[in-house]
């Protein structure tokens, strides 16, 4: 789901910047997203990376100016892209994935390499990595920082109006894409669970996410009268509701790092193995509070924190000190450059 969530909101980017962009994707035809996604697609029986063929006849037939792998792709995949004229980015969002973009055979073959995170969190070139781009000098390595599509600060208070929440006054509580991760498969029902607990005492609090199977939670209870449940937001009304938001309760991918641009104060749970050090990361630049995958343990530390307004204050104030950057304006002026050989 992140690696969707963050290549659209670029896409959409692109065609507000460039109305005359043509933007394809190629998704698997399993993944939750493939039916409502705003672009063209071309939808293939699982992740693309396993499926060389339908890939590059999808290149072969658009001919396309810029191919962006986001943390997936093959060799023979990136080779077919150079070899129709195309400008190859990849993404790499996790360890393994850097590692692949910074063999020789990559690096050869790709013109932009963008980390999905902040240096902070993903971690500086190490020696090696400096040294190989020295001898290739390229590809062109950008940190991501956080993909958070903002709304005009005029339009928030319309944004919140319309979702029926009050600045300042509430809760957000973003479990992610929903999207099972292993030992984590009802992490949507954890999440929920400790929203309604929040919400039973006297806490406003919006939930944010997917819909809970029907064996999935109890019953609505009276306590859910301070509880407003929303399914999946486009990212803009989420960054409203992040700004405006009293504290995050978040899992700990790109959720989190958008909740931390936000300058709010977070409860950080990790879902996936992945998310682990990422979190451990924020804990130690103090701009979040960690919780276990655990309905009580999550109201316990973000009952600490409401209870606390000088420790939440200080994590918001911490959160916007990092100033992290805005990484779909550091992939358009990327998009940018790479046309700039072309037009010139």
């Amino acid at each position: 789901m992140g690696e969707y969530s963050r290549s659209s909101a670029i896409a959409r980017a692109v065609s507000r910047r460039w109305s005359t962009a043509a933007i394809h994707f190629i998704l698997s035809r399993q993944a939750p997203y493939a039916a409502d996604t705003a672009f063209p697609a071309t939808l293939v029986a699982s992740s693309p990376t396993f499926h060389s063929a339908a890939v590059i006849g999808v290149l072969e037939k658009l001919r396309p100016d810029i191919v962006i792998f986001d943390n997936a792709g093959r060799t023979a995949q990136l080779r077919a892209a150079k070899r129709l004229g195309a400008r190859v980015v990849f993404v790499s969002a996790r360890r393994r994935q850097r590692g692949r973009a910074f063999r020789f055979t990559w690096m050869r073959l790709l013109d932009e390499h963008w980390i999905a995170y902040p240096e902070f969190i993903a971690g500086g070139l190490g020696f090696a990595e400096r040294l190989k781009l020295r001898i290739l000098r390229r590809p062109a390595v950008r940190y991501l920082d956080v993909i958070l599509s903002q709304a005009e600060p005029a339009d928030r208070a319309a944004i919140l109006a319309r979702l029926g929440c009050a600045a300042g006054s509430y809760v957000l509580v973003v479990p992610g894409g929903g999207t099972g991760h292993p030992g984590a498969g009802d992490a949507v029902q954890r999440f929920l669970a400790a929203a309604r607990s929040l919400a039973a005492s006297g806490i406003p609090t919006v939930f944010v996410g997917p819909a809970v199977p029907a064996n999935g939670g109890t019953a609505d209870a009276l306590g859910d009268l301070n509880l407003r449940r929303l399914g999946p937001l486009p990212q803009r009304d989420l960054s409203a509701l992040m700004r405006s938001a009293r504290l995050i309760v978040a899992n700990g991918g790109s959720t989190l790092l958008q909740g931390i641009a936000c300058g709010r104060a977070c409860v950080a749970i990790p879902i996936a193995q992945d998310q682990v050090e990422r979190i451990r990361r924020c804990v130690a630049r103090q701009v979040a509070v960690p919780a276990a995958l655990d309905s009580a343990d999550i109201v316990r530390a973000a009952s600490g924190l409401l209870q606390n307004e000088a420790a939440r204050s200080a994590l918001a104030r911490r959160a916007c000190e990092l100033a992290l950057t805005d990484g779909i304006e550091v992939a358009l002026r990327a998009i940018e450059r790479l046309f700039e050989p072309a037009t010139g």
